[in-house]
């Protein structure tokens, strides 16, 4: 694709996710939204309130005054406070009053990505506290269509409504998630070099990839078929993007993990293998 086809399929993926999460919240009950989720210390409505934030911010609303409690124990450092202080601000908000302003929201984002001038290549600043930094346009697009579609899934498990594991977004989250595979194996699990490491997924998005390292303990990911790898690992797509997420610890998803090879290099993969903060 050309980079403004990139720009697009971004966009369009990003419109499709968030346009769903609005759709699994317009029949939803008052007491479905306090529902805990997979996100350490987030409920339905903060899951919805933290896409608002975040997209409020994009648009170049001003963050809210508030001040954070000191005692959530799922804010562990500056950026988790960051991210958290418009969340709390919204704790008191009633359903009706967060789905008017993700609504809102949504027309505004929508409106300004039709008329944006950036070129893909262009420099803007992504909003994320001490982690701030200019990233290109193509960047934050991908950026953003990544992170809603996973907080749609979030919701999705939280409510116990499945579906989109093959959506545009999904798409965008597998090669963001991919990516990653290189760090994980060689730096941070600390494989040797000469290691073969296989992911096998199966599911709504099958894909299969292999990373290699190489002399100097460099890791590199492509599609070919690794023959007789050091480690294969072979599990669905929901389980992969929920450790790569840090939705769920790899002991307790082990019964959806099939490792063939080095089970101990599996499993310091397996404990390095989450990518979001």
């Amino acid at each position: 694709m050309t980079d403004n086809q990139t720009v697009q399929a971004y966009t369009d993926a990003w419109t499709q996710s968030i346009e769903s999460v609005a759709e699994l919240l317009a029949p939803l009950p008052t007491d479905s939204w306090n529902r805990p989720t997979e996100c350490p210390g987030w409920s339905v409505r903060d899951i919805v309130s933290h896409i608002i934030a975040v997209e409020s911010e994009l648009l170049g609303d001003p963050r809210p005054i508030h001040s954070l409690p000191r005692d959530l124990r799922h804010v562990t450092s500056e950026f988790a406070r960051y991210v958290e202080l418009p969340v709390d601000k919204r704790r008191c908000h009633t359903p009706v009053e967060i789905t008017s302003e993700l609504e809102y929201t949504v027309i505004r984002r929508s409106r300004a990505l039709r008329n944006a001038r950036q070129q893909p290549e262009d420099l803007v600043r992504w909003p994320a506290g001490p982690l701030s930094r200019d990233i290109s346009y193509t960047e934050l697009l991908r950026n953003r269509a990544f992170d809603v579609w996973v907080h749609e899934q979030d919701l999705r498990r939280a409510l116990h409504v499945p579906g989109n594991l093959d959506s545009p977004g999904a798409a965008v989250a597998r090669d963001y998630l991919v990516q990653g595979l290189p760090k994980v194996v060689a730096k941070l699990a600390g494989a040797p070099a000469g290691t073969t490491v296989v992911f096998d997924v199966s599911g709504p998005l099958e894909f299969l990839r292999t990373v290699r390292v190489n002399a100097v303990g460099h890791g590199s990911v492509d599609t070919s078929v690794g023959l007789a790898p050091d480690v294969q690992f072979h599990l669905d797509w929901e389980t992969y993007l929920r450790l790569a997420c840090g939705r769920v610890r790899p002991e307790i998803a082990a019964h959806a993990v099939r490792v063939d090879g080095d089970t101990e290099l599996a499993a310091r993969i397996l404990a390095h293998f989450a990518l979001t903060p």
